[in-house]
């Protein structure tokens, strides 16, 4: 049985987010500390954060023990938190320094707290009444003598901030310092819903049982684009807040936050916390206190938000789970969407899964019996799926240097006449993929990664997509040195866009690009213009596939349906066709029916078809038999190791040794592939290789690696990662 509690003096195992990878002994401060407790230690001239992991060790001298400097004014990180950082460590085989990181991004949490002016209901009586003065009083009587600050009262009440400092003056309104970091305006879940369908009252019943057993369980929601996944997730969310518990909203795309907000708000009468690169400093730290004190009853958050210290977490929602930037790709390599069902384990909570088009691992193990899986099978409402249709592009007649075939640029010429609006997709941002010299044929290279730099014409620059170096556009060939003989060759969004202002000279354009926004605020707000009606013609690359509700959209037009289909990428076929899916479930979502066009030069390929006909099941069925039959994930076990280096010859070097000295993993039956050079060979200077390791399921497969790897003393310039479950072979 652990300790709790640690009296003044008593040794104390602290665990910091130093990339020391041990927990290292400490004396209690005065006063002691709780076992869980985030303080202040000295750590040689510095002092840093640290978690009061246990007992000590006791390998060190107790004399030249150092004190604790202070316990940080912080709820204790609890036990289920520490348990979830350390299998998750365990699993993606990650230093457990480094996971406490991922739990301690908070800004400011050694400071202490700053203050804030909040105003409430005072004992005066206003010296005349006004309807504006009205509101303001009927508002702090409605919330019972909550406090607020100046503008979520001006907010709420429909007034300028004068008319409150008004009423301040007089005694009416009483204002008062209070910590900053102040708990969130309650969630109502027993607010009006919105008026469900048949299927989606049995699915929110199904999904209101599994948070009333108060017991770990998974659940598969999927539905057509358009079927409502999201109110029938929120009646889930109802209910653990009803049962007083937490509630975790994952989404792909801080992008989705905003409407998504503007949902919640609507359901349960206040915002939820927010947690995301696109929230400031002051609001980070607010949502990481008020979670940890119960504070926050309901968090929406990037994947970073599983970190979070819930005081009891009941219910984790992952929606669009398919989405590949669940997947971190660098420093602690793991999926959210399986690291929200171990918290959850952990935790006596329920998950739900929910997307259009489930990821093969998800799908599977909703076949095998380990999730459970309900159905949305129609739109909500008027709206109907999408009619979808290939362009066979080897019948067009397309001029040189044109990517928008005749049929599709007529489509799209029908929608502006009616008032409707067109979205044209393409998931390759820039002008041009490739920047190439007509006299020698050189194509411009980046100099520090061996990828092509992306010609980027509304910045004028050329820009390497690995590591985003960028340089000015060349007149002169880097290579031969001619002049006025660079070609842009290749279609990306931005010459899409070219494209397409030529031919509608009369129409607003909007072109949706990750790179073209400086802010998530802006690519927020022009995604309300556009949902508003403001524009003809949308765009965009992947970020219009996820989730976003564009009413007066009629028309998808896919540029290049077949640019997924390329490469030997283990999830090609996956990935294109919850891709081209997701994409044409944004035409048609109000009243009017939606056409999907994808143009193609390979209208016969499985996955084409696949598309085209809404077989998914079929799709799902022969993907799973070609995978099981091939030993890969997920009925099978995969992991990538990436060695990189400053010179070819080392990596190779390391790679080699590694694939002759496996015995730790052939003893589980596990099978190494390579070295070979990663596809992307050289990012940011360095060179890169990879091996693969492949192993049937149910294999330890961790403890092989970490055997196989231990015994490796890496030079200081070499570094080794381990990717467990990988999503990209790049």
């Amino acid at each position: 049985m652990s300790r709790e509690y640690f009296e003044e003096g008593a040794r104390v195992g602290i665990l910091t987010p130093e990339p020391l990878d041990r927990v290292l002994d400490y004396r209690a401060p005065e006063g002691g500390c709780w076992l869980g407790a985030f303080v202040e230690v000295p750590l040689g001239p510095r002092k840093v954060l640290g978690v009061v992991w246990g007992e000590g060790a006791g390998d060190f001298d107790a004399g030249k023990l150092r004190a604790v400097n202070r316990v940080l004014e912080a709820a204790p990180m609890r036990g289920e938190l520490r348990s979830f950082l350390e299998k998750a460590g365990a699993y993606t085989l990650t230093p457990l320094s480094q996971m406490l990181r991922l739990a301690t991004r908070v800004p400011g949490l050694s400071d202490p707290p700053s203050m804030r002016k909040i105003y409430r209901l005072g004992q005066g009586e206003p010296d005349r009444m006004t309807d504006a003065r009205q509101r303001v009083i009927d508002t702090l009587v409605e919330y019972g003598g909550l406090g607020f600050t100046l503008s979520e009262l001006s907010s709420l009440a429909g007034v300028s901030t004068s008319v409150i400092k008004g009423l301040a003056k007089q005694g009416v309104v009483e204002e008062a310092d209070t910590p900053r970091d102040a708990p969130y305006l309650p969630l109502d879940p027993d607010l009006p819903s919105k008026e469900l369908t048949e299927d989606q009252a049995s699915a929110a019943e199904a999904l209101r049982t599994g948070m009333a057993a108060r017991r770990y369980g998974t659940t598969l929601l999927k539905g057509v684009t358009g079927s409502g996944k999201t109110e029938v997730y929120l009646e889930a969310v109802a209910e653990c807040l009803r049962q007083g518990r937490q509630a975790l909203v994952l989404l792909p795309e801080i992008a989705l936050t905003s409407e998504f907000l503007t949902r919640v708000e609507a359901r349960f009468g206040a915002k939820p916390a927010e947690w995301h690169s696109g929230v400031t400093m002051t609001e980070r730290r607010r949502a990481w206190k008020m979670v940890g004190q119960g504070a926050a009853q309901l968090v929406v958050g990037a994947r970073s938000a599983l970190f979070l210290p819930y005081r009891d977490l009941g219910l984790i929602v992952v929606d669009e789970e398919h989405d590949s930037s669940y997947k971190q790709e660098e420093g602690a390599l793991y999926n959210a969407r399986d690291m929200a069902v171990l918290r959850a384990s952990l935790n006596d909570a329920q998950v739900v899964l929910a997307s259009a088009t489930p990821s093969l691992e998800s799908w599977a193990n909703a076949e095998a019996g380990k999730y459970a899986r309900l159905d949305l099978t129609a739109r909500f409402g008027e709206a109907v799926l999408p009619e979808m249709a290939a362009i066979d592009m080897r019948t067009q007649d397309l001029p040189a240097q044109s990517w928008l075939s005749p049929r599709l640029t007529g489509e799209v010429a029908k929608r502006i006449q009616n008032g409707e609006q067109a979205l044209l997709f393409l998931n390759r941002r820039g002008y041009a993929p490739v920047t190439l010299c007509r006299a020698c044929g050189a194509q411009v290279g980046c100099d520090h990664c061996d990828a092509r730099m992306v010609e980027h014409r509304f910045q004028k620059r050329l820009v390497c997509h690995q590591c985003g170096e960028t340089k000015p556009l060349p007149e002169v060939c880097p290579s031969c040195g001619v002049e006025g003989k660079m070609a842009a060759v290749g279609p990306g969004v931005e010459r899409v866009a070219e494209e397409a202002a030529r031919a509608f000279p009369d129409a607003k354009l909007a072109i949706l690009s990750s790179d073209l926004f400086g802010s998530a605020r802006a690519l927020k707000a022009q995604i309300e213009e556009i949902a508003q009606g403001d524009t003809d013609i949308i765009i965009g690359t992947q970020l219009v596939a996820k989730g976003h509700n564009f009413p007066r959209l009629t028309l998808v037009g896919v540029v290049d349906a077949d640019l997924g289909l390329q490469g030997g990428d283990l999830r090609a076929a996956e990935r294109t066709f919850q891709l081209m899916r997701q994409v044409a479930g944004r035409a048609g979502r109000a009243e009017k029916r939606g056409v999907a066009l994808l143009q193609t030069f390979q209208p016969d390929h499985p996955v084409i078809r696949a598309i085209l006909s809404g077989d998914e099941e079929g799709f799902w069925r022969a993907e799973a038999a070609e995978r099981e039959q091939a030993g890969m994930p997920p009925y099978g076990r995969l992991a990538g190791i990436i060695i990189s280096a400053p010179d070819a010859a080392s990596a190779f070097d390391l790679g080699n040794h590694l694939a002759r000295h496996d015995d730790a993993l052939r003893a589980v039956g596990a099978v190494v592939y390579g070295p070979a050079p990663a596809p992307i060979a050289r990012v940011r200077g360095r060179h890169r290789v990879r091996l693969l390791v492949k192993a049937p399921k149910g294999v330890a497969l961790q403890g092989a690696i970490r055997r196989w790897t231990d015994g490796v003393k890496l030079p200081t310039n070499l570094r080794l990662s381990v990717d467990i479950d990988p999503q990209s072979f790049y």
